[in-house]
């Protein structure tokens, strides 16, 4: 019944079925059906299925839209009728699928959580520049949130900024002279896509880009690979603010060796490294209470946990 009302094939019969309700269907998806009928040619019906809609639980719409595949129109309804309910603007900014016209009418409706869910994909942003420009004016946004997104926003940027960046990332003086003529003719909101599908070569240089939005794009990027990472968590020339991106990612932790070189790194916040340390194991573990480089309070604490873990060591 869903593939044929989302489809548009139903009968007349079946959609006033599902209107009324005598059709056994998941709450989630009868809501669904229900937006999806409220734009039908028939306006009788159209009408019908829209009253219907407005009586149902505000759960099952959160449900329908934390669907992957959910019907273009439940997004279209619920921005047009649901947002003054709990949830549903924070809804749509949790699906990745919801298309930029919804996530506008929703912008000023969000709580911290849809924040952030917008924000961890800059892809969705960078594409739409007037949502970035609207989730701008939410009072939910952080400090740092808002200054991403008034960077988005930028022309540009600072030359001498993005020369310095090129300079460090591409040794050969052709190729480095090829990037730079590109990417100091980009907008930052272009520079945020290139860093995104871009190539190896070019991640190396954004990820030094002068603007934070563009070092978190290069972190987002599917084409960004573990090896890359590890280079990044091990360079001591790029921002603290990079390192802590890096160390705060889940997925990135999981990998020893960018846990390890963010630890030796002595650029990385302290507040960082001595959250990390107790995953140093054996023999890196008395390496690092011998680096001259990290913080004195680091290799002390190294040297402590060293030493604790010698003494609960079993004999023999």
């Amino acid at each position: 019944m869903r593939e044929e009302i989302c489809s548009g094939r139903a009968t007349h019969e079946r959609k006033l079925a599902v209107c009324a309700g005598s059709v056994s269907l998941d709450p989630g998806e009868r809501v669904e059906l229900l937006a999806v009928l409220a734009f039908d040619a028939d306006e009788a019906l159209a009408e019908r299925a829209a009253g219907a809609a407005l009586t149902q639980p505000v759960e099952a719409f959160q449900a329908a839209l934390a669907r992957p595949d959910a019907a273009p129109q439940l997004y279209r309804y619920c921005a047009a009728h649901m947002l003054e309910k709990p949830g549903i603007a924070d809804a749509l900014a949790l699906n990745p699928n919801c298309p930029a016209e919804p996530l506008l009418a929703a912008a000023r409706h969000f709580s911290t959580t849809g924040v952030q869910a917008l924000m961890e994909n800059l892809d969705r942003l960078s594409t739409a520049p007037a949502l970035a420009a609207m989730l701008s004016t939410s009072s939910s946004l952080t400090a740092d949130q808002l200054h991403q997104l008034q960077e988005l926003q930028q022309g540009t940027g600072d030359p001498a900024a993005i020369e310095e960046a090129v300079a460090a990332a591409e040794p050969d003086g052709a190729k480095r002279m090829t990037l730079l003529q590109k990417l100091s003719r980009m907008r930052v909101i272009e520079r945020v896509q290139l860093a995104l599908k871009g190539g190896r070569e070019e991640r190396l240089a954004l990820i030094r880009d002068p603007c934070k939005v563009v070092q978190r794009a290069v972190l987002q990027s599917a084409r960004l690979t573990e090896r890359e990472v590890e280079s990044f968590a091990a360079m001591a020339n790029l921002s603290e603010e990079v390192l802590r991106m890096i160390a705060m990612n889940r997925n990135f932790r999981k990998n020893y060796t960018i846990t390890l070189h963010l630890v030796n790194n002595p650029k990385t916040s302290l507040d960082v490294s001595l959250r990390l340390l107790p995953n140093i194991t054996g023999k890196d573990l008395k390496m690092l209470t011998m680096n001259k480089n990290i913080p004195d309070t680091l290799r002390t604490a190294a040297t402590r946990l060293h030493r604790q873990r010698g003494e609960t060591r079993p004999s023999g």
